[in-house]
């Protein structure tokens, strides 16, 4: 599943076991099951709808079912209908609806609301830009265990935003980060890493991230791994290259 990680009473290992063997028959029995009334099938349903998981993608239909479970009290579903609205996935954009519902599922400490909330205020879209507030809820995020929260504070603290320059700390950050399996996180270690004269594991680290990131950032990372200078490294920007060449071709 794509950002959250579902609430409720099911069975996540054994949902998660039947989306890999087979995706259709687990998005069968959540539309049986969200049809009952079943929340957390509901929230988790709207995120296969929003994958094309195992169903047939439909972002109309995944709003639909992350408004039932949101309004039955699921915080991955306030979180994501926060997301629907945030990026006009079924819906128009309309950032104040949400942050009405970021805000909702943050009140649960859901760590991802949490984080999304930030980014909102880092960058302005429903609120004035508000560096300060962003800072307090990567760290309340980042303190509830969320990979992506801490490679931004490693940036922050990296960079001086907010704060005096901690490099120290950031490198711990991303260290973390690559650890909880954030791909950002994998290659902002791999960096200090590398820096550190450990090219091997810094290569290791950006092998582990090539499968987690999406195209736009594997096109940013290989023009970084090219000009590392580090054989290993730039082998790894070398296969990217082919590989892209090669899905353009089908």
């Amino acid at each position: 599943m794509s950002d959250s990680e579902p609430a409720g009473t099911l069975d996540t290992d054994a949902l998660n076991r039947r989306l890999a063997t087979d995706p259709a028959a687990a998005a069968a029995m959540l539309l049986d099951a969200a049809h009952a009334g079943r929340a957390d099938a509901q929230a988790w349903l709207g995120q296969l709808l929003l994958d094309g998981h195992g169903i047939k993608r439909d972002a109309g239909e995944a709003l639909y079912w992350f408004q039932c479970a949101a309004h039955a009290g699921v915080p991955m579903a306030m979180n994501m209908l926060g997301r629907c609205h945030e990026n006009g996935w079924g819906t128009d954009v309309d950032y104040s609806r949400a942050l009405v519902w970021y805000r909702q599922a943050a009140a649960h400490d859901l760590d991802w609301a949490i984080y999304n909330l930030a980014q909102m205020h880092a960058n302005g879209r429903g609120v004035p830009l508000d560096r300060a507030a962003a800072f307090a809820l990567f760290n309340r995020a980042a303190a509830l265990g969320h990979p992506r929260a801490m490679q931004f504070l490693g940036q922050i603290n990296e960079y001086g935003w907010e704060v005096e320059p901690d490099r120290t700390h950031a490198f711990e950050l991303y260290r973390r980060a690559a650890e909880g399996g954030d791909y950002r996180g994998l290659c902002s270690w791999a960096s200090v890493l590398a820096q550190a004269g450990r090219v091997d594991e810094a290569a290791a680290c950006v092998e582990r991230a090539l499968p987690l990131a999406p195209a736009h950032y594997l096109r940013v990372l290989r023009d970084e791994l090219l000009a590392s200078g580090r054989a290993p490294l730039r082998a790894i920007a070398d296969r990217i290259a082919v590989e892209r060449a090669s899905s353009a071709d089908h």
